[in-house]
């Protein structure tokens, strides 16, 4: 297909600004999209680069400014009236019903006529559309069952198959294995190519670098530059983003010990009868990062949940030095023994939105009785360690710790997570997709964290399905394939033979 080259905006959002309440999130924003383009939007956590597309996709109403699209003024009133304008977004939090499945979740957003006859028409078109990008997903499972991954997918191909010309995508790719995204982009180059417009918002930079015609960087709520990628250097990109430059190189461990946690044969069922996990056994030392990599919905989010007690085991044991088998403890009584988790999906499982964030960071603490019992809490003493620990983790966007935790972007909340469950000093860290979301800043810092707790002595079970991250912070990797271990690898390893074991 050839592509549209001319220029003309495709959409125009001129002057655009945004407050909630005292918080200007958007201050004054011009930004236009071209037939054709893929067009990126850097910019670190809270810089306002999801809030201006929730504004162009109709969740949100500008305080001031105009949209245009095709030269002509439009008033985006809700997403029904975005979707009808032909705009789509992927969000980074996903909205579905968790008791539908994938296919009846995506017939909600693209009916085809009669129920009956209609599904039969949706599951060919799903089933094709999958086949061209290389998504792997069973439409019929309910979305609660799915892996964070798995319900991204769902997302995108919602977008993909509602014809949006206009397509905006919030961190597609976080969750997403190596093949998988260049499967994805493939796929957006081809929609570009035939005349849609993509933005793409994501803090991978060689995303940017590759796919995008153009980069537009924002800071504080305003636009810093708009570029294309032969302009500038991926480190001068960086310098942009965040005012200096980042470095990724990997982190292992200089002083690895004896064994912390002994996993034997861990077996668990899923909903649906199949098997989750099968006879996982591995072991984690004192001073280690244990890296498990693998495509998503092999068995991750079980084995998360079974050792942190939120699910039950069938066979196995789980040993942790100093109290033994805690299979049969309660998931509080695993805290008490040195476990924290840092979940997938933070929003779900690892937050209450509806309450303050002086009152999410405390919990845990309320949990070891640190703030006084549960009839008498030392509130002053919560705000102001939670006060503390806002500034050490940089968590932005935040005008008092009154204020709602939904509030939060969503690596601001992932921040806000993760110095909750460092609080405590702990023995054991089971960390899934800990740097989803967040920006190149934050991404180092929660690393770094990772890192420091390791060099203090505790264990540390990183579950990413971001190769990058598991080969730049991982001392040993363990291939998990069908909720099998399939293969261990002693860092540093080559890519390509980890990717070779995630999909035999």
């Amino acid at each position: 297909m050839p592509k549209i080259t001319h220029q003309s905006h495709l959409i125009e959002m001129e002057k655009i600004t945004k407050s909630f309440g005292d918080f200007l999130a958007i201050d004054q924003v011009s930004f236009n999209l071209t037939h054709g383009e893929i067009h990126a939007l850097l910019g670190e956590n809270g810089a306002g680069k999801s809030s201006l597309m929730n504004v162009l996709a109709g969740i949100y109403a500008q305080d001031e400014g105009q949209i245009k699209l095709n030269g002509n003024t439009v008033d985006i009133t809700g997403p029904a009236m975005a979707k009808s304008l032909g705009i789509g977004m992927v969000h980074q939090h996903y909205k579905l019903v968790s008791n539908f499945s994938a296919l009846d979740n995506i017939a909600l957003t693209v009916p085809h006529g009669a129920y009956q006859s209609g599904i039969r028409d949706l599951r060919k078109i799903i089933i094709s559309k999958m086949s061209e990008i290389g998504f792997d997903l069973d439409i019929d499972k309910q979305v609660g069952k799915l892996s964070v991954a798995e319900q991204q997918r769902v997302e995108i191909l919602k977008v993909l198959l509602g014809g949006a010309k206009i397509i905006v995508l919030d961190e597609p790719t976080a969750v997403l294995t190596d093949e998988e995204s260049k499967g994805f982009f493939k796929t957006i180059k081809l929609l570009a190519e035939s005349g849609a417009a993509v933005i793409l918002v994501t803090h991978k930079l060689k995303e940017a670098m590759n796919y995008a015609d153009r980069i537009t960087v924002m800071r504080g709520g305003q636009i810093i530059d708009t570029i294309t990628p032969e302009d500038l250097s991926e480190e001068q990109l960086i310098s942009l983003i965040v005012g200096e430059i980042i470095i990724d190189e990997p982190n292992l461990s200089k002083d690895i010990g004896d064994r912390k946690i002994s996993l034997q044969n861990l077996q668990t069922t899923s909903h649906d009868g199949s098997i989750a996990l099968k006879n996982i056994s591995l072991n984690i030392r004192r001073g280690e990062i244990y890296g498990i990599a693998g495509v998503g919905g092999n068995g991750q989010a079980e084995l998360a949940s079974a050792l942190m007690g939120l699910s039950k085991l069938e066979t196995g044991a789980i040993l942790l030095n100093g109290h033994g088998d805690i299979s049969s403890m309660r998931p509080d009584q695993r805290r008490n023994c040195g476990l924290v988790y840092i979940p997938a999906d933070r929003q779900k499982y690892a937050l209450a939105g509806q309450l303050s964030l002086t009152e999410n960071y405390a919990i845990s603490g309320l949990l070891r009785h640190e703030f006084g019992s549960w009839f008498k809490v030392n509130s002053f003493k919560a705000f102001e360690k939670a006060s503390k620990a806002f500034k050490e983790y940089d968590i932005m966007g935040v005008r008092n710790l009154n204020q709602k935790a939904a509030s939060l972007s969503g690596g601001n909340a992932q921040k806000l997570v993760i110095s909750r469950e460092f609080s405590s000093n702990p023995s054991f860290i089971i960390a899934h997709s800990p740097s989803r979301g967040l920006d190149l800043r934050a991404t180092a810092a929660v690393r770094a964290k990772l890192c420091m707790a390791r060099d203090n002595g505790a264990a540390v079970l990183l579950i990413s399905e971001d190769l990058d991250e598991i080969l730049l912070l991982s001392d040993t990797i363990g291939v998990i394939n069908g909720g099998s271990i399939v293969a261990e690898f002693e860092a540093p390893t080559a890519r390509h033979d980890i990717g070779k074991a995630m999909v035999n």
